[in-house]
Formats: C-alpha cells, structure tokens, sequence
C-alpha cells in the first residue's frame, strides 16, 4: 500500500515560522511533524510515500534525503509552480497512487494522531467504499455531514452559515475531518476536475452517487499542529 504526505501549504497560521520554513518542518520534540508522518505510516507497513512540495520545497527534498527518507521510499510531487490544494494535489499524483491499483492512504503533514491506521483500513476493505475519512466527534468550525448509515451526503460551515447537501437525509451527523483518506484508485476517472481544486468539493459531488464512509477515531489522541500554540500542546501529548 501506498500514501501521500500532503506538505505543499503555505501554513500561514504557522507564522512567523513559516515566512523562512515550510510547515512540515515545524519540530515537536526534536522531531519535525514530516518525519513523525513519515514514521507513522512506516509503523503500518505503509513505506512508499509521495510527497507534494510547493512552499520551501527544497527544504523539503533536502531534509529527507540528509536521511534517507528516515527508512521509508520517499517521491515527490513537484508543485513548486502553484499550489494545487488537496484534490489536484491527489490529481497530479496519480501516476503514483494508482500504480499497483490498490488502496491509498492520505494524510495532512500538520496532523498529529495515534490513530489505529489498521483499522480504519479494515473497515475500509469490508465495506469497500469509494473512500473513508477519519472523522471525530470534537468542536470545529466545519462538518462533514453524514446520514444515518454512515454515508456522506452534506458539509456545514458553523461560522458563516453555508450548508452544502448532496443527498438528503432524514437526520445528519455532524462530524470533524481529521485529515486522513483512504482512497480507492477507481476515484481517479470519476474526478472531472482538472488544475487546483479542493478534496472537499469532490467527496461532495462523488457521494450523490458513491459510498464515501467515515472511520469515528474519537478515542485516538489527534492534534492539528497548524497554529504555535498547538505545537506547545502536540509536546505534551507526542513525545
């Protein structure tokens, strides 16, 4: 099995560190949060890994292959011209992905969990959705919906209101994205869109018709690392 690193952010919610670094570098004791991902998936099997790279790309490329790849084959997914967000991100890393026509794992670099990765692959094989997202019940400001069958069929923003339903439901459950995919290679024909385009937008047109499933991992320990203060918190909780 595959996965790929999504790192080509710009992270401004890191700043002041991300105007000289990109974000996948930000270190949580001793270690950067690019290598703790890396070594997670490793702790799974998962050891070939693509990489998207845009924002200090080269400090990217440099600190992986200074250690090769710490263990694991590590490629790279050149967006150094644009940024292309989360699903022409997957998009252009197709060749990759679907090379063995197996499933694949994405993770967001500014994500920190212990999550338990076999299983939520192995509710994904007995299901055999178009995709599987791990989800928790915590407090955000955005949601994916899901019906009562644990299908996806809506997103709510809490802040400004927008509510996007893409199958009807006679009740929704409202759950947080965690920023970890598990994704089957016959996605790939399916996404019409082309350039830099959000993951999000795709589930969303995808589920009128497909099976896209969560994975509840509220009693994993999981942080987003994208803000300074989170990163003092992430040190108290990784070690």
């Amino acid at each position: 099995m595959k996965a790929m690193i999504l790192a080509a952010g710009l992270g401004t919610r890191l700043k002041p560190f991300t105007d000289n670094h990109p974000k996948a570098l930000a270190i949580v004791n001793g270690k950067t949060i690019l290598q703790r991902n890396i070594e997670y998936l490793a702790s799974f099997g998962i050891k070939e890994v693509i990489i998207n790279v845009h924002h200090f790309a080269d400090q990217i490329i440099d600190l992986v292959k200074k250690n090769k790849g710490f263990g694991s084959d590590i490629s790279f997914s050149d967006e150094t011209s644009e940024v292309l967000e989360t699903g022409g991100g997957i998009k252009k890393a197709e060749w990759f992905l679907k090379e063995d026509k197996e499933l694949f794992v994405v993770i967001n670099v500014d994500i920190l969990t212990d999550m338990n990765l076999k299983e939520m692959i192995q509710q994904h094989k007995k299901n055999n959705p178009l995709a599987t997202l791990a989800v928790t019940t915590r407090h955000t400001s955005r949601y994916f919906l899901f019906d009562e069958l644990d299908h996806l069929c809506g997103w709510k923003n809490e802040k400004t209101g927008e509510r996007r339903i893409s199958r009807e439901a006679g009740k929704y459950i409202l759950k947080a994205f965690s920023g970890i995919h598990i994704i089957s290679p016959k996605i790939f024909p399916l996404i019409k869109s082309k350039g830099k385009f959000s993951m999000v937008d795709v589930y969303l047109e995808l589920s009128e018709t497909n099976k896209i499933e969560f994975f509840d991992h509220s009693n994993s320990r999981f942080i987003d690392v994208g803000k300074p203060e989170s990163i003092l918190k992430a040190e108290k909780i990784f070690r």
